[in-house]
């Protein structure tokens, strides 16, 4: 099975790995467009424009823009599951995980980065910032990653069960072509939205830690403070309706 992730706003600073681009997924498919738009972005920040950096990084603050000043390429890298650190990150907490669970997110988990598309949760990647649907010299990367890489992912996750829990805007990134399986939560009847967030990230936990391989076995796993109240079809997509009982 792999599980789909949406990456954060936020982001931790830091890491100790130089970054290497043609070590990230599909670099043999992907290397032309990611060094395409890296090109772009690189200048957009060497220029050091604050209005411009305000728009591209979604900031007004001229403290938090600067942040983000730094030429990615240069940048000390990590792993992108430990660079994200947004709510559903938070509640994943990959390093409070064993090494096997932690071994299984590092397998299982494909992100959907704004700048470098999608790539493993053990690619290292630099800090950079990106505000999500952010153009890049005219091109808008969810866009453009999808016209080069969906057959591509199709080829690459044929095999598998797919878990999907990224939010709706990352279909632009890619959307299976065959069968997945997507999550919704219920609080008193009533759909979350931010909260989903941090249920996202406890139920990627949960598959790290019992070592889910199959849609089967994921749907009879038991998930603290949430039961499933329905399962429904259509086409090639299943929703699984959660509700949330804590």
């Amino acid at each position: 099975m792999k599980i789909l992730l949406a990456p954060s706003e936020s982001k931790r600073s830091g890491g100790e790995m130089p970054f290497e681009l043609d070590t990230l997924l599909l670099n043999d498919v992907l290397h032309d467009t990611r060094m395409q738009l890296l090109s772009h972005y690189r200048n957009l920040v060497n220029a050091k424009d604050t209005k411009k950096l305000a728009t591209l990084f979604g900031l007004k603050k001229e403290s938090e823009i600067a942040r983000y000043t730094a030429d990615p390429t240069f940048s000390p890298s990590m792993k992108a599951i430990l660079r994200y650190d947004g709510v559903a990150f938070d509640h994943l907490d990959y390093l409070s995980l064993e090494t096997n669970a932690q071994t299984y997110i590092d397998t299982h988990v494909i992100l959907f980065s704004n700048l470098f598309g999608p790539i493993r949760a053990n690619d290292a990647i630099p800090e950079y910032k990106l505000k999500q649907g952010a153009a890049l010299d005219g091109i808008k990367p969810e866009k453009r990653y999808k016209e080069m890489s969906q057959k591509a992912l199709d080829a690459y996750l044929d095999n598998d069960d797919i878990l999907d829990l990224r939010a709706g805007f990352y279909d632009k990134f890619y959307k299976p072509s065959f069968s997945y399986t997507v999550l919704k939560f219920l609080k008193n009847g009533k759909s979350v939205s931010h909260w989903a967030k941090a249920y996202r990230g406890k139920v990627t936990r949960a598959c790290a830690e019992a070592n889910i391989e199959t849609l089967d076995e994921f749907v009879k796993l038991p998930i603290d403070g949430l039961e499933i109240v329905e399962i429904q079809t259509k086409g090639n997509r299943t929703e699984i309706v959660y509700a949330i009982t804590e």
